[in-house]
């Protein structure tokens, strides 16, 4: 039992996450550490620029049901910015909004809308992974330095990926603070109906990121080189297409599974496809959906649709098709009620899972979600792909961006 307790991230032993319940939720593999140049125990944050952190911060408390940890702003002295620190299981996202007129957030957010800014990643040693990092001809943004308050010393560094996109590297190690100096304690007010779910989602099940066409092998060598981490999946050609569009797609984990990076690329086809589209919405690459892992999708995307969550239709085709019924096998629920919600299913040879999108969250078409809920699968609904990609054209061509 110690060996599994000290597999915990600290996030996750605040979750009250047991290692059995992670292998479930999102895949997590045994790996030995010892010998990774950049080793990586897990995702720290996923921060957000957003053209409101206040109304943000409220909608996802509210609709997500995540819980407010941590607050900066001009009340605790940072005047430029508020910062709202949210958490449901070891999943944190941070959300930031521009207070001053002349905060180059306000630039970030006119050019690219809400979207995420930096995928913080939670090492045992800043130091050695920026050290290997410059060696592999990464771009240090910043050096590695320490903060301190009176919780402790949090050591940072940050090196750039794709688009405008960084990974903060972080060791809290030292620090007992509710997220990083600076940042005060802050509890949500929302209350929740009597019998909601104590929590929605679990945990970042992988963070998918769009780049340019021509571009996703030279982010895939790079997380290969820098980060250590390896391939995981490839799909390309009919994989990935639709009669109108393509794209093509890998996939890179660090080797417990904890963090993993789908990396898309749009590929040439008869119409624009959902990359081409978020590149041109975002005006460049970043990351396009976060997935989400939860233990009871059916009852999440129930409470979600009753919040006001939007998710993509499925057409009932795809659960008359007997081909798919033959593929799924046996599940734990019964198809029809997959059906009523929309929900997508898959198998492969390890199990099968269980997703569904929402449509953006924002007024641009960019940044979406994923709900995930896995029964031994390793994999990211391969057979989903072409009913899943229709949905997003459909909802394109409303927009007239097909």
């Amino acid at each position: 039992m110690t060996e599994l307790r000290t597999a915990l991230t600290e996030d996750e032993r605040r979750a009250h996450l047991s290692a059995e319940e992670l292998r479930e939720l999102i895949g997590l593999v045994d790996h030995d550490s010892s010998h990774d140049p950049f080793p990586v125990n897990g995702l720290d944050a996923v921060c957000f620029v957003v053209g409101n952190a206040t109304q943000a911060a409220s909608f996802y408390q509210l609709a997500l049901g995540m819980d407010l940890e941590a607050y900066r702003g001009p009340e605790t002295g940072h005047r430029d910015s508020r910062s709202f620190v949210l958490r449901s299981g070891s999943a944190r996202f941070v959300l930031t909004g521009g207070v001053a007129p002349d905060s180059p957030l306000l630039d970030h957010h006119r050019r690219h809308g809400d979207g995420v800014v930096d995928l913080a990643l939670d090492v045992p040693d800043v130091d050695a992974c920026i050290a290997h990092a410059r060696e592999q001809g990464a771009t240090v943004l910043d050096e590695p330095h320490d903060t301190s308050d009176e919780h402790g010393t949090v050591r940072t560094a940050a090196i750039a990926t794709y688009g405008e996109t960084r990974h903060t590297l972080v060791d809290r190690s030292r620090y007992s603070g509710p997220y990083l100096p600076g940042y005060v304690a802050r509890s949500s007010t929302a209350v929740r109906p009597e019998g909601a779910p104590k929590r929605l989602f679990q945990a970042v099940d992988h963070c998918v990121g769009n780049v340019e066409l021509g571009h996703m092998d030279e982010w895939v060598d790079f997380y290969n080189r820098v980060l250590g981490f390896t391939n995981m999946a490839e799909f390309v050609g009919d994989d990935i297409a639709t009669e109108y569009s393509a794209l093509m797609s890998k996939v890179v984990a660090s080797g417990n599974h904890r963090v993993k990076f789908p990396l898309n690329e749009p590929a040439i086809a008869k119409k624009k496809s959902q990359i081409d589209e978020y590149l041109e919405f975002y005006d460049g690459a970043g990351c396009q959906h976060i997935a989400l892992a939860t233990g009871d999708l059916l009852r999440t995307v129930d409470v979600l649709r009753d919040r006001g969550v939007e998710f993509l239709a499925t057409p009932d085709s795809y659960y008359d098709d007997p081909e798919l019924r033959a593929r799924i096998g046996e599940v734990r629920v019964p198809v029809k009620e997959l059906k009523k919600r929309s929900i997508l299913v898959d198998r492969d040879e390890d199990g099968y899972l269980l997703q569904i999108f929402t449509k953006p969250f924002g007024d641009r078409p960019t940044v979406f979600y994923e709900f995930i809920e896995r029964h031994g699968s390793l994999g990211f609904g391969k057979g989903n792909f072409k009913a899943l990609f229709e949905a997003i054209e459909r909802e394109q061509d409303a927009r007239g961006n097909l």
